[in-house]
């Protein structure tokens, strides 16, 4: 059950931006040469994806899909994954910040595990000093980390964080397969056979990609799925029901309940105020009653 619902605003809002942060992804792949030059592809799309970011943020909070408790729980997580994504460094692919996403996104719905994947890695880009043309597609790939996760098919108590451990491993490969495609056009010799070039079928290109892809970064993407699949195995159980106990503590989304107002007619069960009397008829006028004369 998802604890934290977005209003319709906000989700086309942020179905939007996904759809141009993926084709920003594969631009390579859908951009004729000589339309758009390789010289200007680079700041028109950084530039482009920070103004996404911002506008979800600002777009989900003044709908008032994320209101002041789970603006402040927004808040905390993505201090906890900024303060965890050093201690894993990337070294050999070991992220540490994958697992709070998905989990994150699971209990709290993909409109905010969106957002939390774009405010933790920012978070995180300050703290670090990690700031740079990368950034903006480390945000977008987190948030699409964050936003499957919540679109995931619900599972029964049992199987719930096998499902989650699968994901996350799947989501450090998928995490990977897009964060190369934001310098693979620029990085690689033109001469070398799996290297982009422009002007080539989409199906020839693809393939230089999965070659470049499998050559370049396998093993960093099987370091980041290990860690993840491990760390939700081993205290997703824990944290989910942490992150559930929060959200029905915090109370996201009251429960409206109407009842009758009291009154003569009120439904049998119900204690109804007694009304003022009208069969008596109209009342009479008094009278005075002071000492009789003779």
């Amino acid at each position: 059950m998802t604890a934290v619902r977005i209003p319709g605003r906000a989700r086309v809002v942020v179905a939007l931006a996904a759809f141009i942060g993926l084709v920003a992804f594969t631009w390579p792949f859908v951009v004729a040469p000589g339309r758009f030059g390789s010289n200007y592809a680079p700041p028109l799309i950084f530039g482009a994806l920070l103004v996404l970011v911002l506008a979800v943020v600002i777009a989900e909070i003044s709908a008032g899909g994320i209101d002041a408790k789970a603006l402040a729980m927004l808040g905390v997580l993505s201090a906890v994954n900024a303060g965890l994504r050093p201690l894993g460094a990337g070294t050999a692919g070991v992220e540490t910040v994958f697992f709070i996403l998905v989990l994150a996104g699971r209990v709290f719905g993909p409109g905010f595990g969106f957002t939390l994947g774009c405010t933790s890695l920012f978070a995180s880009a300050l703290l670090t000093g990690g700031v740079g043309p990368w950034m903006p597609y480390q945000m977008f790939g987190c948030a699409f980390v964050g936003m499957l996760a919540g679109l995931l098919p619900g599972a029964g108590r049992r199987w719930e964080v096998p499902l989650l451990a699968g994901y996350g491993a799947f989501s450090g490969y998928l995490f990977g397969f897009l964060l190369n495609l934001s310098f693979w056009p620029f990085s690689t010799d033109p001469n070398s056979s799996i290297a982009y070039l422009p002007g080539l079928p989409f199906t020839e290109q693809w393939h230089r990609y999965l070659l470049f892809d499998l050559a370049t970064s396998l093993g960093w993407d099987t370091g980041r799925a290990v860690t993840t699949f491990t760390a939700v195995l081993l205290v997703g159980p824990a944290v989910l029901t942490v992150f559930r106990r929060a959200a029905r503590r915090a109370n996201f989304e009251p429960t409206v309940r109407f009842e009758a107002p009291p009154g003569p007619h009120a439904p049998s069960g119900q204690d109804a105020t007694p009304g003022p009397d009208t069969t008596a008829g109209p009342p009479t006028a008094a009278r005075p009653t002071g000492p009789a004369h003779p």
